[in-house]
């Protein structure tokens, strides 16, 4: 336009950059700090047992806060072992249950789940009424368990990149690590790979 004689000015210098939407890296915590979030939940109470058996599905198993709220009485088969986790898209997966998270999971539901709950899900409100937690319920639980360990501000996901890092440096396969967590594309599991900085300096040629 400009050189046709249509407007008065060049607009090179307008044109916008090119969107660039790719996540950042990801922000796990090391191991010595998801041990002091868990050690903040009181066992001795029912909402400490609660707490406590979510973060150990968030940290060990890397759930998603919803998946953690969506998970039914149902989708644990103690026999096998296994937990069902309803996921993004619809998705039904069925992931082996470590078994410190199943500990967990079964001291709250024996002696910390309200048996006047309304409804079926593993996770409940302490107060009444007595239905089942919602994402931000988990969420907030581990906000709070951050703020008792005096680590800050942290989310539940963060936690679930934790448990990714974790796989990772116990020598597990970014196809493994991936499985786990449900991950559609394999880049975005790579992501992972990016976080140690002290591997990466290995492969780093000098100058």
């Amino acid at each position: 336009w400009h050189v046709e004689g249509l407007i008065s000015g060049p607009l090179d210098r307008a044109v916008p950059k090119v969107a660039n939407r790719r996540p950042g890296l990801p922000r796990p915590l090391d191991p010595a700090q998801v041990r002091a979030l868990l050690a903040t939940c009181d066992r001795g109470t029912a909402g400490g047992r609660r707490d406590l058996a979510m973060m150990t599905l968030l940290a060990r198993m890397g759930l998603r806060a919803g998946e953690v709220a969506g998970l039914r009485l149902d989708d644990i088969d103690w026999r096998r072992g296994e937990i069902t986790v309803a996921g993004k898209g619809n998705r039904r997966d069925q992931l082996p249950l470590p078994a410190d998270a199943g500990e967990a999971v079964a001291d709250w539901l024996q002696h910390g789940r309200p048996p006047t709950a309304l409804d079926r899900s593993v996770f409940i409100r302490i107060k009444a009424p007595h239905r089942g937690l919602t994402a931000c319920g988990v969420t907030m639980a581990v906000f709070a368990a951050g703020q008792r360990a005096g680590l800050g501000t942290i989310y539940a996901h963060r936690l679930r990149h934790s448990a990714a890092t974790a796989m990772l440096a116990g020598g597990g396969s970014l196809a493994e690590i991936g499985q786990v967590l449900r991950h559609r594309r394999p880049h975005t599991t790579a992501a992972y790979t990016k976080v140690n900085v002290d591997a990466l300096r290995a492969l780093a040629r000098p100058w």
